[in-house]
């Protein structure tokens, strides 16, 4: 009989041991052959891991193997002396000594992105076609590191702030959006839908929690083809109960967005440096009304207002720009959008019910995140269902948290992918989603 007794000291050293250590001494590392560079009598042969590149000198009669045995994609275990080298990636070199081949790329095999340049400069079809290559590039790997930072610095500052983390079905049997653009799914012979949003179940949630967030996919069945849609994103959602106004939803968004970049100069730095990236100071974020806003947009760009109900993307843009120009601001807060526009559950404003209680954030002149105050009162739900030629029968188990009680709530999603793609300066949402699923794209 043998027992696990967890962890057993490994033989081989990780980047931050090195650091954390000394560059001193014999060690013993392993990694992925990411390039080699034959120089004549010795060769730097660069291993890729999990924290950035080790690069390895290789010499000829000092090292125990044929250099041309090596190739690029071959995973190794290397032992040598450690050498300090301010040139080298982390400031260090492993002299080689002895190579350990642990796997080989297939026989004939030749690499089909050259992921080991600077810059792949190959097209976004290209490196989406090889996607689980073209993730191995370096700076490809440095733009999903930051993405994991965000979401990080999302669940730590809600749970900072007493929100609790739910999960919630993504196969459901109606659709919170309302709307046809919606993926229909056969379950065991009834009718059901994969997610648009989790809306239904945060709200549930507040009923017992009082504050929730969750991080997870949604889906939407929109036959775009632009560059900022996806057909399947992860939502960065929360709800919290207890509000004075849809204000406090706005000010908890502020104070996010002003911890995830702290956190992200903090602990992504290295990355933030590789992609040359300077994220902006989270200043008092502007607030503009909808009518305002499109108002503005038409008379200082001589525009023509096209659409009352909503914002199109050139007037997001312009709005972003103009704010940018007078409070030197990346972020604007666009409120009271027209009821028309909004979901059934968003809150009239008591002042004017043809606008909502509800907004927008535009960063970069895109909209990263919908937002508002929701109905808590079951006839004002009910009313507003009907109005619109709903039946509220067909909403039984989300209108049983008004009937038995809710408090003042609201809540918003932020797009994860549009956030990334805005912070790192990319002008597609591909180019910051790990396996995008569009209209054309279901694999890899």
């Amino acid at each position: 009989m043998e027992f696990i007794r967890g962890f057993s000291q490994r033989k081989t050293s990780e980047i931050h041991d090195i650091l954390n250590q000394g560059v001193t001494g014999t060690v013993k590392i392993n990694g992925c052959i990411h390039s080699i560079r034959d120089m004549g009598e010795f060769a730097f042969v660069v291993l890729r891991k999990s924290e950035g590149l080790v690069q390895c000198v290789y010499e000829d009669g000092i090292s125990e193997i044929n250099l041309k045995s090596l190739k690029e994609g071959m995973t190794v275990e290397v032992e040598g002396l450690l050498h300090e080298e301010e040139r080298a990636p982390h400031g260090f070199e492993v002299r080689l000594r002895d190579i350990q081949i642990l796997s080989s790329p297939q026989e004939g095999t030749m690499m089909p992105l050259p992921i080991s340049k600077w810059k792949m400069n190959t097209s976004l079809e290209s490196k989406l076609a090889y996607r689980p290559i073209s993730l191995r590039n370096i700076r490809e790997r440095a733009k999903f590191k930051i993405q994991e930072g965000i979401v990080r610095g999302f669940r730590d500052f809600l749970f900072s702030q007493n929100f609790t983390e739910i999960r919630t079905p993504k196969i459901v049997a109606g659709n919170a959006e309302g709307g046809a653009n919606v993926f229909k799914l056969e379950y065991f012979g009834k009718k059901a839908f994969l997610a648009q949003s989790p809306q239904f179940y945060k709200q549930t949630m507040v009923g017992v929690y009082d504050r929730v967030f969750e991080a997870a996919p949604v889906f939407r069945a929109e036959k775009h083809n632009t560059t900022r849609h996806l057909n399947e994103y992860t939502s960065l959602d929360f709800e919290m109960g207890y509000i004075n106004g849809f204000e406090d939803i706005m000010e908890m968004e502020t104070e996010l967005l002003r911890y995830v970049f702290t956190l992200l100069n903090d602990k992504y730095a290295k990355e933030l440096k590789l992609l040359q990236i300077t994220l902006p100071e989270i200043k008092d974020i502007p607030s503009i009304r909808f009518d305002e806003a499109k108002l503005m947009v038409s008379e200082k760009y001589d525009r023509k207002i096209k659409n009352p109900y909503d914002l199109e993307p050139e007037e997001e843009v312009l709005i972003g720009k103009c704010i940018k120009e007078e409070y030197d601001s990346d972020f604007v807060f666009i409120t009271h959008y027209p009821s028309k526009k909004r979901p059934f559950y968003a809150m009239d404003d008591p002042a004017d019910p043809k606008f909502t209680l509800s907004f927008d954030l535009l960063y970069k002149g895109m909209e990263i995140t919908t937002g508002g105050q929701r109905i808590h009162d079951y006839d004002i739900q009910v009313e507003k269902m009907i109005s619109r030629g709903m039946n509220p029968e067909d909403f039984t188990n989300f209108l049983m948290i008004h009937k038995h009680g809710m408090p003042p709530h609201g809540g918003l999603g932020i797009g994860l992918e549009r956030l990334t793609m805005k912070l790192l300066d990319e002008q597609n949402v591909r180019e910051t989603t790990l396996f995008p699923r569009d209209v054309s794209r279901l694999e890899p």
